[in-house]
């Protein structure tokens, strides 16, 4: 092994389609997860509609229930890895709403969760399902 590849590592690069596999998939269900009480208890969905009325997002009532129900579909597009790229965007931008409305006036320990979902959803518009999901059944560029 010469000294480049000891350094660098490339023959861990076979492995990468398996890390955006994971990532996908750990992604997709954490923000599943994240909003299944609001879309199974009318309690916890009004616990969201207030929090966004407290923090000053516009129509509220609206509000809430299109980004928990973005969230979860795009959650489940994410563990599927189906309409990766655009899903991707989509969760990309719901975050940037929440660290500008949200998070803006918190040190960035309490930025840290949602910008890496607004990264993490920049990285999936880049590079797309990758080889393990249903994007590249339907998509030779996926």
């Amino acid at each position: 092994m010469d000294t480049r590849s000891l350094l660098f590592l490339p023959a861990l690069g076979k492995f990468s389609d398996l890390g955006l596999l994971g990532l996908r998939v750990l992604t997709g269900a954490f923000l599943v997860y994240g909003v299944m009480d609001n879309v199974t208890s009318a309690a916890h969905m009004a616990e969201f509609e207030a929090f966004l009325t407290a923090n000053g997002f516009a129509m509220p009532e609206l509000m809430a229930p299109l980004s928990v129900y973005v969230q979860l579909f795009c959650g489940v597009l994410f563990v599927i890895g189906l309409l990766t790229r655009w899903a991707g965007l989509i969760i990309a931008f719901n975050f940037v709403v929440g660290v500008v409305m949200v998070h803006w006036a918190q040190d960035f320990r309490g930025w840290w969760p949602a910008i890496v979902l607004v990264f993490i959803g920049l990285q999936f518009a880049a590079t797309g399902g990758g080889r393990y999901s249903l994007d590249r059944l339907f998509s030779p560029r996926a």
